[in-house]
């Protein structure tokens, strides 16, 4: 049986697909490099290539995902990695987004 995306994934997958013209989308589900319960769904890495960001700057590219993911982040969402590329830029990088860094650790629970 083929492996399926968790619920909050696929919504955000589908959200992006939706309102965006999409060459290229990749959402990836880190949570699991960080400090929170097994099979969470808090910390994702989006790479999205679209047309729809041309003429547009790296914060206005962000707004416009933010816009799109409002409900998401409100609900438990607690980081979002965007990688956002026209064509072009997409193209110049060779279709390679970057990797995420290792998380340094730590939670707000943890005793400093």
């Amino acid at each position: 049986m083929p492996e399926t995306a968790a619920p909050i994934q696929s919504a955000i997958e589908k959200k992006l697909t939706d309102g965006f013209q999409a060459d290229h989308l990749r959402v990836e589900n880190e949570s699991h490099m960080h400090s929170v319960p097994p099979n969470s769904e808090t910390h994702f890495k989006v790479t999205l290539v679209s047309g729809d960001f041309e003429g547009k700057n790296r914060v206005k590219r962000h707004q416009a995902i933010y816009g799109v993911l409002g409900a998401e982040l409100q609900a438990g969402v607690h980081a979002l990695a965007l990688h956002l590329y026209t064509p072009e830029e997409w193209q110049t990088r060779n279709g390679v987004a970057p990797s995420s860094p290792q998380c340094m650790g730590g939670s707000k629970h943890d005793k400093h």
